[in-house]
C-alpha cells in the first residue's frame, strides 16, 4: 500500500470590502504613511463591519467557495479545524458555528489558538487525521477578526492588523504529494512580550480591566521582532537541509506576514529570490491566523503540480514553526 499524505487540493479566502488606509489612520492616531510603510512594509488594512459578526462570518463564505472548487458536498466533510485567536465565543468552537452555518452536518469541529502560528499548527495537526486513512476529508480554517482586540489610541499595535482569512481543504495523496514534513516549537516564556492581559480566566472581564485598557494586544515590538527574525527563518532553513532542498528546489516561501523585514530575514537565511517569496503584507496587514492561507489563495494561480512550497510562521506565546509541502495540483 502507497503511503497517505495529506495534499491541500482547494483554497478559498475572504477580506471585508471595508479599506482602512494608512492615511485614514493618520486621522485616528499620531503616526504618518512613511513611519507605517517604513517599519511594517503596510499600507492598507480590511476591517470587518456590522455588529455580531466575528470570524465565522467571514469563514462560511470561504468554506461554500471551497466546497464548490472541490467538488464535495457539505455532508462529506469529516473534520474542521479553526485556527484563531479572535473567535466568535469564548465557547463554543467558531469550528462547530461556522460548520452549523455551511451545513457541515458530519464534521466533527475544534479550535486552535497558537497566536500567528495557528494556521500551520492546524496544518500539521489536520495532516495527521489524513494521514491515518480514516478520514478523507479535512478543512483547516484561518481566519481572524483583530480589529476586535486592537486598541486604536495604540499606533505601535493598531497600524499592523486587519481582518481577514482563508481555507484550505486536506484530502488524502499516494503520488508523493502533499505535506512532507514539519517543525513545529513553541516557549511560553515569551508570552510576556505579547499577549492580551484580559479577558481570560486569570482577569475576567470588569470595570477596571476595560478602563484599563487590559481587553487589548500588548506587544513588545523589539524581542518580538528579534525572536521573530532569529525562529522563523531558522525553522525555515532547517526544513530546507533535512529535506535536501536548495534555494532552487523551492517554488515559493510562503510566509506569515507580519513584518517586511521580518519576511525579508527569513528570505535571506533561505537563500531564495525574492520574486519566489509570496506578499501580500501591503494590502491585508498582519491578519494573524489568515496570512497564510490568504498567500495560497492570491497566489494558487499560479502554483503547478508538483511545486515545493515552505510555509513559516512566528506568534505570541512564543510559537512557530515550518512546514514543507509539495503542491498538488495546478488550478483551473
Amino acid at each position: 500500500m502507497a503511503n497517505i499524505q495529506a495534499a491541500i487540493t482547494g483554497v478559498a479566502g475572504f477580506v471585508p470590502d471595508y479599506v482602512l488606509t494608512n492615511k485614514e489612520l493618520e486621522t485616528i492616531v499620531d503616526t504618518n504613511d512613511e513611519w507605517i510603510t517604513t517599519r511594517t512594509g503596510i499600507k492598507e488594512r480590511r476591517i470587518l463591519k456590522g455588529e455580531g459578526k466575528g470570524p465565522s462570518d467571514m469563514a462560511a463564505p470561504a468554506i461554500k467557495e471551497l466546497l464548490k472548487k472541490t467538488n464535495t458536498k457539505a455532508e462529506e466533510v469529516d473534520l474542521i479545524i479553526f485556527a484563531s485567536v479572535t473567535p466568535d465565543l469564548i465557547f463554543p468552537a467558531t469550528a462547530n458555528i461556522v460548520a452549523d452555518k455551511v451545513g457541515l452536518k458530519n464534521a466533527f469541529g475544534f479550535d486552535v489558538n497558537a497566536a500567528c502560528s495557528g494556521f500551520i499548527y492546524a496544518l500539521t495537526t489536520g495532516s495527521q487525521y489524513i494521514e491515518t486513512g480514516k478520514y478523507k476529508k479535512v478543512i483547516i480554517c484561518g481566519f481572524d477578526k483583530m480589529s476586535s482586540i486592537i486598541d486604536y489610541q495604540d499606533r505601535s499595535t493598531c497600524i499592523i492588523f486587519g481582518d481577514g482569512g482563508a481555507c484550505v481543504m486536506l484530502e488524502p495523496n499516494s503520488e508523493g504529494l502533499g505535506i512532507q514534513d514539519t517543525i513545529m516549537k513553541s516557549d511560553g516564556a515569551g508570552r510576556v512580550h505579547l499577549h492580551q492581559k484580559a479577558g481570560g480566566s486569570c482577569y475576567p472581564p470588569t470595570h477596571e480591566t476595560i478602563d484599563q485598557r487590559l481587553h487589548y494586544v500588548y506587544q513588545e515590538g523589539q524581542p518580538v521582532f528579534k525572536a521573530a527574525v532569529s525562529n522563523m527563518a531558522d525553522v525555515s532553513r532547517k526544513i530546507m537541509e533535512r529535506n535536501n532542498l536548495q534555494a532552487e528546489d523551492v517554488a515559493y516561501l510562503v510566509p506569515h506576514q507580519a513584518n517586511l523585514r521580518i519576511i525579508e530575514a527569513t528570505r535571506r537565511a533561505m537563500g531564495v529570490s525574492e520574486e519566489k517569496v509570496m506578499i501580500n503584507i501591503q494590502r491585508y496587514g498582519n491578519t494573524t491566523n489568515g496570512t497564510i492561507p490568504l498567500c495560497l489563495w492570491e497566489w494558487e494561480n499560479k502554483l503547478k503540480k508538483g511545486d515545493n512550497l515552505i510555509l513559516a510562521a512566528f506568534g505570541g506565546g512564543f510559537t512557530w514553526g515550518s512546514i514543507y509541502l509539495k503542491w498538488a495540483y495546478d488550478a483551473q
